[in-house]
């Protein structure tokens, strides 16, 4: 069981990442956790490159990479829900075990010039097995920090790691497969994810406690779905994943119109920037708001700037609205993960995160598909519509459905009858 002590509302405990960090046990699942979430973001892009290498097929390296992308976020919530059942160790080790040997697998098959079909058939179990770090830090921030003002900090602290992530991750991986050998960047991933998963898993002392049997046969039934708001939560981040997604194949699309294909980088890397700065700034904010109006807001700009993005016309411009809504992103991850800690119960709440997560996933896969047949099809830029109409109709959702953003009140109950929480003392 983690050691703890009691949080009280002080002065002391203003939100502010150097508090964040002191925390008693954080850097002992920190340091494992960034590497072992590492490798997330070198996966697809290492498949890609890979495949494209042994097929000379840009539409088989895209398919193949695309099923392990749907295969992680159709897996990735109950892989959640037996890390809140079972404890997050008895996840892991054998996640990482199963996803290092179907990495490998997938290379091995690649190199040796196998049929298509096997590649999908190593694809699939390579991304079920993903190992969800991201959901299970978040998790372990919400039993060291239950109650303290510093869970906003680290709800912002967290996606600033998953940006920084998805900046260095891709890079590397390109630089791996492109410096060193086709096949470096899968087996890098492979052999992060598989390090760092079993460092990150043998932290047992930080992670969330396992209820007792007894418990679990009251609890069990019970999943993160049957909370209203993590529904509404799913389609919130299914039109933020729809953003990434558009933004990936239009930019480039953008890029290669112009003559200046470096360009995509730059162009990405503004977006990137301007979601990772802001995360920093709404991390270090001690909000008045309440997080559920705070989301509204925030999704509702974060759509208003998605919908200029298909009318601009220049590089200046595309930056200058690409940056905007990278700054409008942050403020809507990091609420809506706040949101998780204070409307779903604690055993549920590591298959919460993971259903955020996969639903970003699930997203991000959908807009790649829709933007690259709209970009084919119709004009230069058309790709961008999809960014506009994921967040707009996951703005109109939210919006009939806010009540159900509405965090529980003391006495009243959520997921047919189960309490909410009941306070603990924590670090």
């Amino acid at each position: 069981m983690p050691q703890t002590a009691t949080v009280t509302d002080t002065p002391d405990n203003r939100p502010g990442y150097g508090r964040l960090l002191r925390t008693r046990g954080a850097w002992t699942f920190l340091l494992p956790g960034f590497a072992a979430r590492q490798p997330f973001a070198m996966l697809t892009i290492s498949i890609v490159l890979l495949v494209q290498h042994t097929t000379g097929s840009y539409g088989t390296a895209g398919a193949v990479s695309a099923a392990t992308g749907v295969s992680m976020a159709l897996f990735a919530p109950y892989s959640g829900k037996l890390a809140d059942r079972f404890g997050q160790r008895a996840v892991l080790l054998p996640g990482v075990l199963v996803h290092s040997a179907s990495g490998a697998a997938l290379t091995a098959l690649a190199l040796s010039g196998a049929p298509t079909w096997t590649l999908f058939l190593a694809a699939v179990p390579t991304g079920a097995s993903t190992p969800q770090i991201g959901p299970m830090v978040r998790a372990r921030w919400g039993v060291r920090l239950q109650g303290s003002p510093l869970m906003q900090t680290a709800a912002a602290f967290e996606s600033v790691t998953d940006e920084f992530t998805f900046v260095l991750g891709p890079l590397f991986a390109t630089a791996l497969c492109t410096g060193v050998d086709p096949a470096a960047g899968l087996l890098t991933e492979a052999a992060l994810t598989l390090v760092g998963g079993l460092l990150f898993a043998a932290q047992k002392s930080t992670q969330p406690p396992v209820a007792a049997a007894g418990a679990h046969a009251r609890v069990a039934h019970t999943s993160a779905l049957r909370v209203p708001g993590v529904r509404v939560l799913i389609v919130t981040f299914l039109g933020i994943g729809s953003v990434f997604g558009g933004m990936q194949v239009s930019l480039a699309a953008y890029a290669e119109s112009i003559g200046e294909p470096g360009m995509n980088g730059v162009l990405y890397g503004i977006f990137a920037a301007g979601n990772m700065l802001s995360g920093l700034v709404c991390g270090a904010v001690a909000w008045k708001a309440a997080p559920q109006h705070r989301l509204l807001v925030a999704y509702t700009a974060l759509a208003v700037m998605a919908s200029g993005l298909w009318a601009a016309q220049s590089v200046v411009l595309l930056a200058g609205l690409g940056l905007l809504v990278g700054v409008c992103i942050a403020p809507a991850l990091i609420t809506g993960y706040t949101l998780v800690e204070k409307i779903v119960p604690a055993h549920a709440r590591t298959e919460a995160f993971t259903w955020l997560t996969g639903a970003v996933a699930l997203g991000q896969a959908a807009a790649v598909t829709v933007a690259g047949q709209l970009e084919d099809r119709f004009w230069d830029g058309a790709g961008f519509l999809v960014p506009m109409g994921g967040t707009v109709l996951a703005l109109a959702v939210m919006f009939l459905l806010r009540s159900r953003l509405e965090p529980p009140s003391a006495g009243r109950t959520v997921a047919r009858g189960v309490g909410h929480r009941v306070p603990v003392a924590v670090d």
